[in-house]
């Protein structure tokens, strides 16, 4: 079922709040983000963006009458506790130690970085020609800035790797621009694109504290 689908009545709607779970989560805040990428748009505002599963302070389902919801009620619902915090909070001390070196100014943030990130939201959030053009720019990217990179010496055969994949990212990001990205191109940028967070991630590790 899909999200705000009209439900056919008590029985109906109890059925589906019995079975509903993350899934039903992530596909309403999928249906917020583009409502927000859609305003970002609009109001030409740079400093609108979306939200992740992680922002929630809580996160409920549940089902009411229109003017119900309106006003923030619910006839049932029911609070999700998120399985994948603990996984979360276990990378915690490695972001943190990574923040500080970034605060401090012992690592040097890379453009690649931040290409990386923003292709990979474009991905999650379903905007596939976006996501081709980030990429080959992150991947463009990646290979200036990763061999002059202290880390460099750990990351030979990763940049190595990078190059060999320039030229079908580099096809698909065409293909973008023509609009007629099909899955075969896309394929190609999501398995570059987890090339090159394989390499950032390695690079951070290799770097010294």
């Amino acid at each position: 079922m899909e999200v705000g689908q009209p439900l056919r009545g008590p029985d109906e709607a109890a059925a589906w709040l019995a079975g509903a779970g993350e899934p039903e989560l992530a596909a309403g805040i999928g249906v917020l983000n583009r409502a927000l990428h859609a305003h970002r748009l609009a109001m030409a505002d740079p400093h609108v963006h979306g939200i992740g599963r992680r922002d929630a302070l809580v996160a409920r389902l549940g089902y009411g009458d229109g003017e119900e919801v309106a006003d923030g009620l619910w006839t049932d619902a029911r609070e999700l506790i998120d399985a994948a915090g603990r996984s979360r909070s276990r990378r915690i001390p490695a972001a943190q130690a990574r923040l500080s070196a970034l605060l401090t100014g012992r690592h040097v943030p890379l453009a690649c970085e931040e290409l990386a990130l923003r292709a990979r939201l474009d991905l999650d959030e379903g905007r596939a020609r976006e996501a081709a053009l980030q990429v080959r720019v992150a991947l463009d990217a990646a290979l200036a800035e990763l061999p002059a990179d202290p880390a460099a010496p750990a990351l030979v055969d990763r940049v190595s790797e990078l190059g060999g994949l320039h030229d079908r990212v580099a096809a698909a990001a065409a293909a973008a621009l023509a609009g007629r990205l099909g899955a075969r191109e896309q394929e190609a940028v999501v398995f570059a694109l987890g090339r090159i967070e394989a390499a950032l991630r390695a690079r951070a590790t290799a770097l010294p504290g």
